[in-house]
């Protein structure tokens, strides 16, 4: 089974929110069902249904963080200005100004940092720009099979 690949802060907030929905979560839908239930017949009441659901909703979320956090390698800050997992990257496309440069946090889909876009070091873009530092070119081949090219601007560390 591949780990997941989380900042040691990624990961305090989804065992934090592990605790948080099996504790108070479960407790409050499960009175936000009884109290449908006490409404009457089930078949046709929208409380109780819409509480079925949230409780599975939830349910999907507790597996998913298990899942995350059974499975996770907190990774710590690499190099000053080399591109890691965790580091925040900003890069330009060949043939655009510097004013066009986007900015990721290289992570995983659970990394949050600002408004920051996540990008995955699994993707195309993300794999290649791996062990890259400041002012490198790095080619990639997108899944549709073209070739781009991008310039590595920035790295900081998250």
């Amino acid at each position: 089974m591949a780990s997941t690949h989380l900042s040691r802060t990624a990961f305090e907030r989804l065992t934090e929110e592990h605790y948080d929905l099996t504790t108070r979560g479960r407790i409050e839908v499960a009175q936000k069902i009884e109290a449908a239930r006490l409404l009457g017949d089930l078949s046709e009441n929208g409380d109780y249904h819409a509480a079925k659901d949230e409780q599975g909703h939830m349910e999907g979320r507790i597996r998913q963080l298990e899942h995350f956090l059974e499975h996770a390698e907190i990774i710590e800050s690499g190099e000053a200005g080399v591109v890691a997992a965790g580091t925040v990257v900003t890069i330009v496309y060949e043939g655009d100004s510097h004013d066009m440069a986007e900015t990721y946090l290289l992570g995983h889909m659970e990394e949050r940092a600002g408004d920051l876009d996540v990008m995955s070091p699994q993707s195309a873009l993300g794999s290649a720009l791996l062990g890259s530092v400041e002012g490198h070119w790095v080619e990639y081949t997108t899944p549709t099979g073209d070739q781009l090219k991008v310039q590595v601007l920035k790295v900081a560390l998250l």
